[in-house]
């Protein structure tokens, strides 16, 4: 069970209200809900982000939806690899120096110690989505002319320093996930030839998985959303990069999720919106793969299932 984005700086987060670990103070409270998960038997994880230009953002749910939140109201200044706003909204975010990227990569490593302290078992690194990590790939946001822009191997510095200082702050044997967009889908952007090249060096680094979803560098991408859609990212990645993946995006039913994984088209399944709208899916997909006899969910669930299956 992993955590959304959990902040690694408090202007990394992506709404005043998202969860961080930048503090030492914020190790007790996470404590409390690892050691939760792990009593019922699962194992607890952390997804840690920094959201760059999309920080300062209001919920998805307020009137004025993934706006920008003014100082007035709680928010602050974004930072990115560029001063360039991403779209036409909110402020020209301040341009990190290459003092202020140290400074970086240092509070992901230090976050990631503090996962690790406050029980969590498996750490992926959120470079996906437009955020930091991934505005530091995409020429599309990234129009740096120092060590950390410009030609391939400069773009990718970032993310492969934050790797290492990551590894080198975690036990061995914890799991290190790494979420990419593997593509822009736009022309002039990150390619998934770049992402492929990419997850052999992250598999150099020290990274167990590369978690494989696309987008999110441009309002103007022409994405072709449809069940599965993001699978042959996760495929070739597999096939190509030496590392395994993780698949997402539109999955939502028990026999496609084990049919990626029985077909070798990734190594496993990582679902957020399903379970949003479906708590229980694991155990009901734990009963439709199965043939060994129901999943033993809570009484006031099962029957709500029964319902549904009744087509009530």
């Amino acid at each position: 069970m992993l955590t959304e984005a959990t902040g690694v700086e408090a202007r990394g987060r992506i709404t005043p209200h998202c969860l961080g670990v930048w503090s030492d103070d914020q190790v007790p409270s996470l404590r409390r809900v690892t050691e939760f998960i792990e009593a019922r038997g699962a194992v607890p994880g952390i997804q840690l982000a920094h959201a760059g230009v999309k920080a300062s953002r209001y919920r998805p749910w307020h009137p004025t939806p993934n706006a920008c939140v003014p100082v007035s109201d709680g928010g602050w200044m974004p930072v990115g690899p560029t001063a360039e706003r991403f779209g036409r909204d909110g402020p020209v975010p301040h341009q990190l120096t290459a003092d202020e990227i140290l400074s970086v990569r240092e509070s992901f490593a230090a976050a990631a110690a503090r996962s690790v302290e406050a029980g969590f078992r498996v750490v992926e690194l959120h470079f996906a989505h437009g955020y930091l990590g991934h505005s530091f790939l995409s020429p599309l946001m990234n129009k740096r002319r120092d060590a950390y822009g410009g030609p391939f191997d400069h773009r990718t510095s970032f993310l492969l320093e934050t790797v290492r200082a990551v590894r080198g702050r975690i036990p061995d044997d914890t799991p290190l996930l790494v979420r990419l967009s593997c593509t822009d889908w736009t022309d002039g952007g990150w390619t998934l030839d770049d992402s492929v090249e990419l997850a052999r060096r992250l598999a150099g680094a020290g990274v167990d998985l590369v978690d494989c979803s696309s987008g999110g560098a441009t309002r103007g991408a022409k994405i072709p959303v449809g069940p599965g859609y993001q699978v042959p990212l996760a495929e070739r990645i597999r096939r190509e990069g030496g590392i395994a993946t993780g698949a997402v995006g539109l999955i939502t039913s028990a026999e496609q999720a084990d049919a990626i994984v029985r077909n070798e088209r990734a190594d496993l399944v990582l679902m957020g919106r399903q379970l949003l709208r479906e708590p229980s899916w694991p155990l009901r997909a734990w009963a439709e793969l199965r043939d060994d006899g129901p999943a033993p969910i809570a009484e006031e669930y099962a029957w709500a299932l029964a319902e549904t299956r009744r087509g009530r």
